[in-house]
């Protein structure tokens, strides 16, 4: 299977380790704006050959990406600091645009990295005429692996027995399905000590982990790397797993946003309609507002 990716900055670079070291792809393809980037970076990853399962790395024009089974979309700039990932929209949308029209009439399944990744997906989705299911954004697929890593340090569990979800935007709006998180197979709020505060001050940490982080180093890169590389593994290896992945969402008015589907071979299904009390239907259809708004600004 050929996965190809589309923009090679430190989000494209980080991917692809990932790709590689999970032994996700037989062939990988870079891309970019900058064909010697991509071509240095094929180099370097290329070196490390005996450390990673076997798999051929060379860069290509995008047009070759473009034709591989999984095309994984990093192209366009990083948040700044202070800025938020909808003020990122006007720049990628366009990228996104361009990228869109010439995936139409192609067989693969899309997954978008960059951000704003929920409109960024609407965008690819209806400029490509893709099936739905086959043009998904990584989401919150990132922001449940900080939710589940700040829970495990917090009770002192591996972060892998944790079962629990982040829906809607990535971004400002998204809100942590607290109703039905789990641990060991019991609910959460019925653990000893767990209270209110825990969930905000948790939510908050979750919420605002990437501006933190960009602060300090300038991008976020080494997480989404492995969020990208797991939801590829997904759909190469029909795995059929249920992930919180961004895609359009007709009950949600047609934008694109995280909901639990099962993603194998072909994309992702149709999303299973969480169990949200009253105040999580009422923020998930905040976000899904401020999605339709954010979709709004967008040049006709």
């Amino acid at each position: 299977m050929r996965v190809g990716i589309l923009g090679t900055g430190h989000v494209g670079a980080s991917v692809a380790v990932s790709l590689l070291l999970g032994g996700v792809a037989h062939e990988l393809l870079l891309a970019d704006l900058d064909p010697r980037r991509a071509e240095g970076e094929a180099m370097d990853l290329a070196h490390g050959a005996p450390y990673y399962p076997r798999a051929r790395v060379q860069a290509c024009d995008a047009e070759t990406v473009l034709g591989c089974d999984v095309v994984v979309f990093c192209a366009g700039r990083n948040s700044r600091p202070g800025e938020t990932r909808l003020q990122l929209l006007a720049d990628n949308a366009r990228v996104a645009a361009e990228v869109g029209r010439r995936l139409v009439g192609r067989e693969a399944v899309v997954v978008v990295v960059a951000n704003p990744v929920d409109v960024l997906t609407r965008v690819l989705q209806q400029a490509s005429g893709l099936p739905p299911g086959r043009v998904l954004g990584t989401g919150t697929m990132l922001d449940t692996a900080r939710l589940r890593q700040s829970l495990g340090l917090h009770l002192a569990v591996d972060a892998r027995s944790i079962h629990a979800q982040v829906l809607g935007e990535h971004g400002d709006s998204e809100l942590v399905h607290w109703s039905m998180a789990q641990v060991g197979g019991r609910p959460l709020r019925e653990t000893p000590g767990w209270t209110a505060a825990d969930e905000a001050r948790i939510a908050a940490e979750v919420r605002t982990a990437a501006y933190e982080i960009i602060q300090r180093k300038g991008v976020t890169n080494h997480a989404i790397g492995l969020v990208a590389a797991d939801l590829v593994r997904a759909v190469l290896r029909d795995e059929h797993r249920v992930l919180t992945v961004s895609q359009l969402q007709p009950a949600w008015g047609g934008v694109a946003l995280s909901l639990p589907a099962v993603v194998g071979r072909h994309g992702a299904a149709p999303a299973i309609a969480p169990v949200l009390d009253a105040s999580e239907a009422a923020a998930l259809q905040h976000s899904a507002d401020v999605l339709q708004q954010a979709w709004g600004q967008l040049p006709a």
